[in-house]
C-alpha cells in the first residue's frame, strides 16, 4: 500500500522540481513558444469564423461588415433605418420626409382661407353687402365652395395648395408618399369643407383639428383618416 501523501514534501529527486527550476512561463500561464488560448488550442483555419459576415463586422468578422451579422440579419429591422418609423420625427415609410409640424400646417391653412375668402367676397360684393345676413352668408358658402375645388384640384395636381407651398409641406398618400390621388384629394377637402356648411364651421374645424393633435404616430385629421393622406414636410 502506497504511503504517499500529496500534503506532504515532494521526495528528493523525484516528482515535480522545485518552483525556481520550473521552466519560464508566459503571462497568461502557457510556456513560452506556445500559442495562448483560453480554451486549450487555437481554432482551425478555415472555419465559420473565418468567413466575412459570419458573425458580422463587429463580431468576428470581416472589417467594416454589418454589426447585425449575415443574410438574412445583415440590415436592420423595417422601420429602424435613418428614415423609418423607428426615428423621431421621421415619415410614415422609408424614404418619405419627416411629419409636417402643426406651425406650418395652420398658417399654410390660413393663408388659403384667407385668399379663397377674398376672392368671394370680391366675387359677392357686386350682388350683396356683406353688411346684411344674406350678403355675409352667401360669401362664406362661397367660399368654402370654392375651397372644396381649389384645394381638391391642387392637392391631385403636386399634393401642394399655394399656403403649403408658402409653407413648405405637402399632402402625400399615407402608403407610399405619393402625391394624393383624384378621389383622395377630393375626400379630403370635402370632409374638411361640407361639415363645415351642414353644421357649425368653427366648432367643426376645431374639433377636425384636435383629433389630429392626439393623433398618433402620423398627426391625421380627420379628414387626412378619411383620405388615407399624412402632412409632410419639404425641406
Amino acid at each position: 500500500m502506497s504511503t504517499y501523501d500529496p500534503s506532504g514534501p515532494e521526495p528528493e529527486g523525484g516528482g515535480k522540481p522545485p518552483f525556481d527550476k520550473q521552466p519560464p512561463q508566459s503571462g497568461d500561464g502557457a510556456p513560452e513558444g506556445t500559442p495562448s488560448d483560453p480554451y486549450g488550442k487555437p481554432p482551425p483555419a478555415g472555419g465559420p469564423q473565418d468567413s466575412p459576415g459570419a458573425y458580422g463586422g463587429t463580431y468576428g468578422g470581416a472589417p467594416g461588415g454589418s454589426p447585425y451579422g449575415g443574410s438574412p440579419y445583415d440590415q436592420p429591422p423595417p422601420g429602424y433605418g435613418p428614415t423609418g418609423y423607428g426615428t423621431p420625427g421621421a415619415g410614415p415609410v422609408p424614404g418619405m420626409p419627416p411629419i409636417g409640424g402643426w406651425p406650418n400646417r395652420i398658417l399654410a391653412r390660413l393663408i388659403d382661407y384667407l385668399l379663397v375668402q377674398t376672392v368671394a367676397i370680391l366675387l359677392i360684393l357686386p350682388f350683396a353687402s356683406l353688411g346684411d345676413r344674406a350678403g355675409s352668408t352667401g360669401a362664406f358658402w362661397l367660399a368654402c365652395a370654392l375651397y372644396l375645388v381649389y384645394e381638391a384640384l391642387m392637392l391631385s395636381h403636386d399634393g401642394q395648395t399655394l399656403g403649403k407651398k408658402a409653407m413648405k409641406v405637402r399632402v402625400a398618400m399615407l402608403i407610399d408618399g405619393n402625391k394624393p390621388t383624384q378621389s383622395a384629394a377630393w375626400t379630403r377637402s370635402a370632409v374638411f369643407v361640407v361639415p363645415a356648411v351642414l353644421c357649425c364651421a368653427i366648432l367643426w374645424w376645431l374639433i377636425d383639428g384636435v383629433f389630429g393633435v392626439f393623433d398618433k404616430p402620423y398627426r391625421q385629421c380627420i379628414h387626412d383618416k378619411a383620405a388615407k393622406t399624412v402632412v409632410v414636410t419639404t425641406v
